[in-house]
């Protein structure tokens, strides 16, 4: 048995990218830092920061386009994958990312002035909430990514 789990709570380095395939199949990529505190030998306080690239797919390319922002906290749920591709001038690159299948929006309301939250945590009322329901922003679920997809970069 086998496991490709990867869970992150961190901060946008910058506002997603959103595309779209030829065939009309959304994608949203951006970066989420995240950092620990440590003590070195001389007993110093240190930080260590990791920068992860994320992409997500589909609807759930879409909300993350639309309402994350740089700087926002955020948490993401998915696998890590690697892969390679050839760069405009013909070099192999390689690239490790995390694709995400669950995204929540963490923080503070009062952020910005777009935030479905309230300082609670629950989701406003929004023009996108399904009667009766959940707000999109709540958690999104995005069913597993199909490496036969396009991918628009």
């Amino acid at each position: 048995m086998s496991v490709n789990k990867v869970i992150l709570i961190g901060n946008l380095g910058k506002d997603p990218d959103l595309r779209y395939t030829t065939s009309g199949t959304a994608v949203a990529n951006f970066t989420v830092a995240t950092s620990e505190r440590f003590k070195d030998r001389n007993g110093d306080q240190q930080e260590r920061t990791e920068w992860h690239n994320i992409v997500a797919w589909r609807g759930l390319a879409e909300v993350c386009g639309k309402y994350l922002k740089k700087g926002k906290q955020v948490y993401i749920e998915g696998k890590i994958q690697s892969r390679s591709y050839d760069d405009r001038d013909g070099n192999k690159r390689y690239i490790t990312e995390i694709v995400a299948d669950q995204m929540q929006m963490l923080g503070r309301a009062g952020d910005d002035g777009d935030s479905p939250y309230q300082r609670s945590g629950t989701p406003q009322q929004h023009e996108e909430t399904p009667r009766g329901g959940k707000s999109p922003l709540d958690e999104y679920s995005e069913p597993p990514f199909n490496p036969d997809d396009e991918i628009p970069f």
